[in-house]
């Protein structure tokens, strides 16, 4: 079946397309660059315990894996996805506003089952966008990401000088803040209509192949990126709590954080150079061998006194870890789905992603408190089971040529 043609309009580059892009992505991950190492320490201050902290941070997970996707597949329905882009933003800068209400644990849960919601959406429905400036108008993807690598280090840095400063009661005015920034930003987002243009396979081919393209292929490769990511669900949960119980101070816990999002910002600088020629499933493959060594070197690096520089040193694999994964996802995206299904393209690859990162983070309170760093070993066993799937992924694709 043949997709509608693009109408004139959409021929032609809206102005500063990938600055408009790369402004939001910044904008989108300075208040994740916040959350994600130090709402869990915000969350230990109020007094939660390891259990309490892993469901207020699973929960939402499991949430947003049913939400997301349905978001995503309805932009590829939309007039606007733009539109549907400062919607998810202005009701999250909304909702995270709760976080000031008295935090008892049914507050504090329940601000952050809603605030999944939309919040969640805006890294795909970004992603939407950029997409369909690569098959438009030729855009380079790293190159507008890359400023949401920046932006969340930039993050890291401040979230931690400011918790230095004022404490961990300050985190939720700088994610508030961060929300309502990314709302001006979201403003200026490209207006492309719905997306039309097919991906390098003919419409028809995507027609004839889709049942075992979707069913066999993509699904084992989403699943096995996501069995990937969500082995860092560990990292992400406790590692600030781990490394201030071993007397990390705040701002180097930033500056830790920062380390590995700047090896990352690296590698989508080189990315092309070194890895473009490389496959989607290769790229997944190296990722997960560099997750693997990651997890399994870090119960080491205390016990064996190599203390700050040990975890720099790690934190660098980082790039490799989850890097490669963002990249290898969306080339793979790109290279295989037609642009008028990449809003549930998407979707698919976060419910799976979303589905094991919250498994994992769920888990990972039990783990923590009973294991305490050698919980990175269970995080070795999901690794072997994504490479595994990756494997699979492979095969599955090769019998489809």
């Amino acid at each position: 079946m043949s997709l509608p043609p693009l109408t004139p309009e959409q021929r032609v580059k809206p102005w500063r397309f990938e600055l408009r892009l790369a402004v939001i992505y910044a904008a989108v991950f300075f208040p994740l660059g916040v959350h994600l190492p130090y709402f869990p320490v915000w969350l230990e201050a109020k007094g939660f315990d390891a259990g309490q902290i892993a469901l207020i941070l699973a929960a939402p997970m499991f949430l947003r894996v049913v939400t997301t996707p349905l978001i995503a597949a309805l932009a590829d329905r939309a007039p606007e996805r733009a539109t549907m882009l400062v919607g998810a933003v202005a009701i999250a800068a909304i909702l995270s506003l709760g976080y000031f209400l008295p935090a008892d644990y049914a507050t504090v849960l329940i601000v952050s089952l809603a605030l999944a919601v939309t919040w969640s959406a805006q890294t795909p429905l970004t992603d939407s966008l950029a997409l369909s400036g690569v098959r438009r108008f030729g855009s380079n993807y790293p190159a507008m990401r890359i400023w949401g690598s920046i932006s969340f280090l930039a993050a890291n840095f401040v979230g931690g000088a400011l918790i230095a400063w004022q404490g961990a009661g300050s985190v939720p005015a700088v994610i508030a803040a961060g929300l309502a920034v990314a709302l001006l930003a979201s403003l200026a987002a490209p207006r492309l209509g719905r997306p039309r243009i097919a991906s390098p396979l003919s419409a028809t081919d995507i027609h004839d192949k889709a049942p075992k393209l979707l069913r066999r292929s993509f699904l084992l490769f989403v699943a096995a990126a996501g069995m990937i990511t969500a082995s860092h669900g560990f990292l992400y949960s406790f590692i600030s709590i781990y490394w201030a119980s071993i007397g990390i101070g705040e701002t180097t816990v930033g500056l830790l954080w920062a380390c590995g999002v700047t090896s990352e910002i690296c590698l989508f600088m080189v990315f092309n150079r070194l890895f473009g020629r490389l496959s989607a499933h290769a790229v997944l493959m190296l990722a997960g061998c560099a997750a693997l060594l990651r997890w399994l070197v870090y119960p080491w690096i205390h016990p064996l006194g190599l203390g700050v520089p040990g975890f720099f040193a790690v934190q660098v694999l980082h790039a490799f870890s989850v890097g490669l994964i963002l990249i290898g996802v969306q080339k793979f995206i790109g290279e295989t789905v037609a642009e008028h299904r990449n809003g549930a393209a998407q979707g698919i690859a976060f419910f799976a992603n979303g589905l094991a990162m919250a498994a994992v983070t769920l888990v990972s309170g039990p783990i923590y408190q009973r294991f305490g760093p050698n919980g990175f070993y269970a995080m070795a066993v999901v690794v072997l089971l994504g490479l595994a799937l990756a494997a699979a992924a492979m095969l599955s694709a090769r019998r489809l040529k």
